[in-house]
């Protein structure tokens, strides 16, 4: 993505662009569900580098074909400029993610992490010019019940696809969401018109409208 699309969609927010993402039939409007941040958040669009992990004990047959190199850890090869997407099976209790993780993808130069699962050492993060985001948190390191099994794979979010390249807006006060980058131009192109139905259904609402007229005039 280019620098000029970054900076045009930072002008709207992650509700704008879930409401473009719902009119084209995208499930859940690309919302990344229940994501906490554990330190410092700020605004950040950058795609998606994924990483699945699965229990220790799941069957290979029942997984897609592991591709992390026996030499390498799976935090070596997450990729600058990008937000790494974890995926922890649910239901567990153990981190997937702690200080040194975290530490290494900073150093790195990754844009952002997320946590569909735990993190751990919290307090560590806060020296990190990374924004962090989880669903939990625990005590409890990776090597107790997950494995990494694979990177750059799609994942399935409580509904939400999040496919590898997908663009990622971590919106501080409002969410995230993923625009799959099939559609980006589709988002971009239908940004301004939705933005501006709303303004003029704001500016009936003050004018005294009802809301029901003012949507019967300004949206479809």
């Amino acid at each position: 993505m280019d620098n000029r699309k970054q900076t045009q969609l930072l002008e709207y927010s992650a509700c704008d662009i879930s409401d473009a993402l719902v009119h084209l039939g995208i499930a859940n409007g690309g919302f990344l569900r229940d994501l906490h941040a554990r330190n410092t958040p700020r605004p950040v669009l950058a795609p998606a580098f994924t990483v699945l992990f699965t229990p220790k004990s799941a069957a290979p047959a029942a997984l897609p074909p592991a591709n992390i190199p026996p030499a390498m850890h799976w935090v070596d090869m997450a990729e600058r400029d990008s937000i790494v997407v974890i995926h922890q099976p649910p239901g567990q209790t153990n981190a997937v993610c702690g200080g040194i993780m975290a530490l290494r993808m900073a150093v790195l130069g990754v844009a952002g992490v997320l946590v569909d699962g735990r993190v751990r050492d919290v307090q560590e993060f806060a020296a990190l010019d990374v924004p962090i985001l989880s669903t939990g948190t625990s005590t409890v390191g990776a090597g107790a019940s997950s494995r990494a099994h694979s990177v750059q794979v799609p994942l399935d979010i409580d509904g939400t696809l999040v496919s590898p390249g997908d663009i990622i807006y971590i919106d501080p006060d409002n969410g995230v969401v993923c625009i799959p980058i099939s559609m980006l131009d589709q988002v971009m192109e239908l940004l301004p018109i939705l933005k501006e139905a709303d303004d003029k259904v704001k500016a009936d609402v003050m004018a005294g409208l009802t809301v029901k007229e003012a949507f019967s005039r300004h949206r479809r």
